[in-house]
């Protein structure tokens, strides 16, 4: 460690990223990204961009890509914060917003980014245990015996289980818990999750945060986005606007903008992934795995007779790549499954297929 580090520098723990391995013939099946291309209007508009305005600064307030976003939400321009990417925003998120007396909470078992943010900003945050399904109980979440959070941190679907929450649930939540902020994570939403947004107008303290990087197929570009009631999207442009005015470039805005014009595109590329989802989830399961219910672009999943860490590593002597958590125990025989190409999909079935002919040993079988 570098003795010119300063003490919080000390004492982070950075987030880990998916790992990018550069195998030959891989069946990548371990960051989420989205298995199709974007949108072909995408890549002309990208095109068209790549021109001699890039020696131009971009407009530092997203002004027309906000305006679209507004529109397509229903939502006004000033309830709409733009960054790099939604783990920008989440941190823009994370300074103005989540640092509040009674602590941040958010799931145990959750996006492992949450406590590097706290780290790094000094926030106390509390983890709340998920129950026995792996789903959010929201009732953990209300103010009891005096005690009641300053604001709470749900990724909807969850990640990495994919097990999302009913809209019914979310307006509970928000509902009673008006002293806190509440923002809730959307990144996975389009594979078949229920959104927050048609609440934002109806509460004052809840943000909604998306990303192209999923379901838009543009994790390339980096694109991020809030929505809120204006007073929480103003925090966020202060903390912006103090040290980072120019987040969006040229390319990501054009990228953006074409994205969200083609709704029909998006619409049709999330459908096809839920439809190679419930393939790959009958088809795990008539191999004896247990599949988490998922409303997002990959699955969490467990053999009840295997072991997640060398299962991982047999896949990956295959040259599929699938994530696994070491942390916490509870989960640690689960691996996470992003939802490649059909293709993708079939070779980890028969991967899978010819390990256990191998037998039980190269399986990873629990000795107890």
């Amino acid at each position: 460690m570098s003795q010119f580090w300063s003490a919080v520098v000390h004492g982070l723990t950075p987030y880990v990223p998916g790992e990018q391995p550069k195998i030959s013939q891989l069946v990548k099946l371990n960051t989420n990204e989205h298995p199709e291309g974007p949108s072909p209007k995408v890549l002309a508009a990208l095109r068209n961009a790549t021109n001699k305005s890039l020696r131009l600064y971009p407009d530092p307030n997203a002004d027309d890509l906000k305006t679209a976003l507004a529109r397509y939400h229903g939502l006004k321009p000033n309830q709409i914060f733009v960054g790099n990417g939604s783990d920008e925003v989440l941190a823009h998120a994370f300074m103005a917003l989540l640092n509040r007396t009674g602590g941040l909470w958010f799931p145990d078992i959750t996006y492992s980014f949450y406590p590097v943010y706290c780290g790094l900003y000094g926030i106390e945050y509390r983890t709340v245990q998920l129950a026995d399904d792996f789903s959010i109980r929201i009732d953990d979440y209300l103010p009891q015996g005096g005690r009641a959070a300053g604001a709470i941190i749900l990724p909807n679907p969850n990640a990495p289980t994919g097990v999302g929450l009913p809209l019914s649930e979310v307006d509970r939540l928000v509902a009673g818990n008006p002293q806190a902020v509440v923002l809730m994570d959307e990144a996975y939403v389009d594979f078949g999750g229920q959104s927050a947004v048609g609440l934002i107008n109806c509460y004052p303290n809840l943000l909604v945060c998306h990303t192209f990087s999923k379901s838009r197929s543009l994790a390339g570009l980096r694109v991020g986005y809030a929505l809120g009631h204006p007073d929480l999207i103003e925090g966020l442009e202060r903390v912006k606007n103090s040290f980072n005015s120019y987040p969006l470039d040229r390319l990501a805005l054009a990228g953006a903008m074409a994205s969200v014009e083609d709704d029909d595109y998006f619409r049709a590329s999330c459908a096809r992934v839920i439809a190679t989802r419930q393939r790959l989830v009958a088809d795990l399961t008539d191999l004896g795995f247990q599949v988490l219910p998922s409303q997002a672009n990959f699955i969490f999943v467990r053999h009840p007779e295997h072991r997640g860490a060398a299962l991982a590593q047999a896949l990956r002597e295959q040259a599929i790549i699938v994530r696994h958590f070491a942390k916490p125990a509870r989960i640690s025989d689960f691996l996470r499954i992003t939802i490649g190409s059909p293709e993708q999909c079939a070779a980890l079935i028969q991967a899978l297929k010819k390990l256990q002919k191998l037998g039980s040993q190269k399986l990873g079988s629990d000795p107890n």
